[in-house]
């Protein structure tokens, strides 16, 4: 009771509004991934998947915030590097991002040639497989969403619930999302190119270079606008070609 009386204060509940206002932008760059991850399985099965994945990220990033004081010690460097000191936070960084380049460009080969040997490999693709990989992506985008909370609130029960709310969010969001993308061809291939970006940008992190978020989501933004006037330019001209 006496971690609920916070929410006695305004400032906890606009702490509590900002924070998942956060947690649900970091989240977008997960959410693509487990959209992308469970696309070989059958809808009924994808559906399930990508619920179970992303209440595994709860999991996670609770655990990440019930061990602060051991977080605190993953920016610390371990070794140096071409005059960077590199911490076991950038190594998870860089190891999330190079899964992502390889998983993004094996997709991109299996969109551009369907009928090589992989790709039929992946239409066989496990349920279990998928959620391994979800799960392995998940500790690698848990760890900036943990980050964030820690320096944005002060009171666990306040970035422990903004941290479920976000990802319940996602989870609701994920069935839609990975229908939408299952269902246009050139959609997959934008979120492909997405999960390109996100990946040398985790990497380009891990290396010390830090990229605005602002900018990288900005670019994913306009190019789903740009996708969306492609989508209705082109049902608009289907509808035309129909009534001819």
């Amino acid at each position: 009771m006496e971690h609920l009386a916070v929410f006695g204060h305004p400032e906890a509940w606009a702490s509590l509004l900002t924070l998942t206002v956060l947690e649900i932008v970091l989240g977008v760059d997960n959410l693509v991934f487990v959209a992308l991850a469970t696309q070989g399985l059958p809808p009924d099965r994808a559906v399930k998947a990508s619920r179970l994945g992303l209440s595994m990220a709860i999991v996670f990033r609770l655990a990440l915030l019930g061990g602060m004081v051991w977080l605190t010690h993953l920016t610390a460097p371990l070794f140096e590097f071409l005059g960077h000191g590199v911490s076991a936070r950038d190594v998870i960084l860089t190891l999330g991002g190079l899964f992502l380049l390889y998983k993004g460009t094996q997709e991109i080969h299996e969109e551009i040639d369907p009928d090589a040997e992989d790709s039929r490999a992946s239409s066989g693709r496990s349920f279990w497989q998928a959620i391994f990989q979800i799960a392995v992506l998940d500790v690698v985008f848990s760890l900036d969403s943990v980050l964030t909370a820690i320096g944005m609130a002060d009171d666990f029960i306040v970035m422990a619930l903004a941290v479920v709310i976000a990802v319940g969010m996602m989870i609701l969001a994920a069935g839609p999302v990975g229908r939408f993308i299952r269902q246009n061809p050139t959609v997959k291939m934008l979120a492909l190119s997405f999960l390109l970006l996100i990946g040398m940008t985790l990497i380009a992190d891990g290396a010390g270079y830090d990229i605005p978020k602002g900018f990288v989501y900005s670019a994913i933004g306009f190019s789903l606008m740009v996708e969306g006037l492609n989508t209705w330019a082109r049902r608009n001209r289907e509808a035309r070609q129909g009534k001819d």
